[in-house]
């Protein structure tokens, strides 16, 4: 081959330095896989009678995956309130986001409507149609089981509450002495009275206004059934994880409180939620 001209070299020299330029600025755009495909925040909401602390275990599990973890202090006031609310708090968080809801708080994410929300999970919750609401849900007739009733399920009188009428709201909270029993029994005493320690007790409405329309005939959604739940029965359960999460389904041996309980089973299908959308 003969030698090319010093024109020759200069152009080639520049059409390299060209296609160089070009493949650094390709790989700028579309960068690292982990960068195309983030890992979702991932939002824990808790429900009636207990507070955020009750995720303890199930977020250190998660943050240990590697998952940017935050939790909502549910105000347990009524599905339209708590959801607004939790909408607000996620307009703050960038990227995709997985929601999970346990018991009431199904029906507060259920009622979260935010594009950046990939999946829903449900553990032991509520997953409403609209127009659904919690008491129409708890028919005895339908599903009996549930032992959320008087004598254990208690009222009284919330002072300084702006969503209820002129401050003041009637709330139900669970009797200390039915709280095991009831939401919690697969615990040791000691665990249990913790829980108590942080009861949060919620507004009457919460359990009668109906649904809207439900988030997750649009958004991916699972659940985790928990089948010795003395709560939302676990023939409930399985009928709302029938339309809001077939095929998307599993069930753990553990009380109402599953969180609490058999956190490495509700951290499981978190991440199977959680890779699903990343992926």
């Amino acid at each position: 081959m003969s030698a090319l001209r010093p024109d020759q070299r200069l152009w080639i020299t520049r059409a390299a330095l060209v296609l160089s330029a070009l493949a650094l600025l390709l790989g700028a755009a579309a960068g690292p896989a982990s960068a195309q495909n983030p890992k979702p925040t991932i939002v824990l909401v808790h429900g009636a009678f207990a507070d955020s602390s009750g995720w303890k275990d199930v977020a250190a599990n998660l943050r240990g995956q590697g998952y940017a973890v935050q939790t909502f202090d549910n105000p347990l006031r009524s599905p339209a309130y708590d959801s607004a609310q939790l909408e607000k708090k996620l307009t703050d968080i960038p990227g995709p986001i997985v929601l999970v809801g346990h018991s009431y708080g199904g029906f507060v994410i259920t009622n979260t409507h935010d594009p950046e929300v990939r999946a829903n999970v449900y553990i032991a919750a509520f997953a409403p149609a609209s127009g659904e609401f919690v008491q129409g849900l708890l028919n005895p007739i339908t599903y009996p089981g549930s032992r959320l009733l008087p004598p254990a399920l208690q009222v009284k009188l919330v002072e300084n509450d702006p969503t209820g009428i002129a401050g003041r709201n009637i709330d139900g909270y669970i009797a200390q002495p039915y709280f095991r029993d009831i939401f919690v029994q697969d615990v040791s005493p000691a665990v249990a009275a913790d829980m108590y320690a942080h009861h949060k007790s919620a507004a009457l409405v919460a359990n009668l206004e109906p649904s809207g329309a439900p988030s997750w005939t649009t958004v991916p959604s699972w659940y985790l059934i928990s089948q010795q739940d003395r709560v939302i029965p676990p023939a409930l359960q399985r009928f709302m994880a029938s339309r809001a999460a077939p095929g998307r389904t599993a069930a753990v041996d553990a009380s109402h409180a599953s969180l609490v309980s058999r956190p490495d089973a509700v951290t499981a299908i978190i991440l199977s939620a959680a890779t699903a959308v990343s992926s």
